[in-house]
């Protein structure tokens, strides 16, 4: 794959599947290392919702892989979790949290994705840890869309410093900070 296509920089990279509480993922660190982007998610398929501590722990352990960057829409309240301990987790290990645009959509089967992102952009913006905000795009017209990302951004007055894609700079600083 080009580095650059019609004038755009690419990140190579994947959402992956939290496969456990001990944090194994869906793909080897063999291939994870040749990323250059790496989001690590639950998804019910893969893995089955445990306890507010094992699914804590799930997250927890998966930001202990380098190769990690990004923990995806962890506002699904399907797998409950200790939000303190994740995000200090992830400001520990500087991590970035997803801001995911497609968990507040009402047709989204995510449960109580908007008072758990308010909870986790509190808890962000306490402990300074970055976000991204991201489409989620299940259809080529929702690329780009944040409307609702937004509103919570608004609804929290989250600092745009702490917002990683308001700039590539920012973006690239951070993974290649992570690696």
């Amino acid at each position: 794959v080009p580095r650059e296509l019609y004038g755009v920089k690419l990140l190579l990279g994947s959402e992956v599947n939290i496969m456990n509480e001990k944090g194994d993922l869906d793909l080897p660190d063999k291939v994870l290392k040749n990323l250059d982007i790496v989001i690590a998610s639950m998804h019910t398929p893969c893995i089955d919702s445990k306890s507010v501590e094992e699914n804590t722990q799930a997250y927890v352990n998966v930001m202990k892989n380098p190769y990690v960057n990004i923990i995806g829409h962890p506002d699904d309240g399907r797998y409950p979790v200790d939000y303190e301990k994740v995000i200090k987790a992830a400001k520990e290990k500087g991590k970035i949290i997803e801001l995911n645009n497609h968990s507040l959509e009402p047709s989204c089967n995510r449960e109580n994705a908007k008072e758990n992102d308010l909870i986790i952009l509190n808890l962000c913006k306490k402990y300074k840890v970055p976000i991204i905000m991201s489409s989620d795009a299940h259809f080529d017209t929702h690329i780009g869309n944040f409307d609702n990302c937004m509103e919570l951004i608004k609804e929290v007055d989250f600092p745009e410093d702490l917002i990683v894609n308001t700039s590539v700079d920012k973006l690239y600083n951070l993974i290649k900070q992570a690696k």
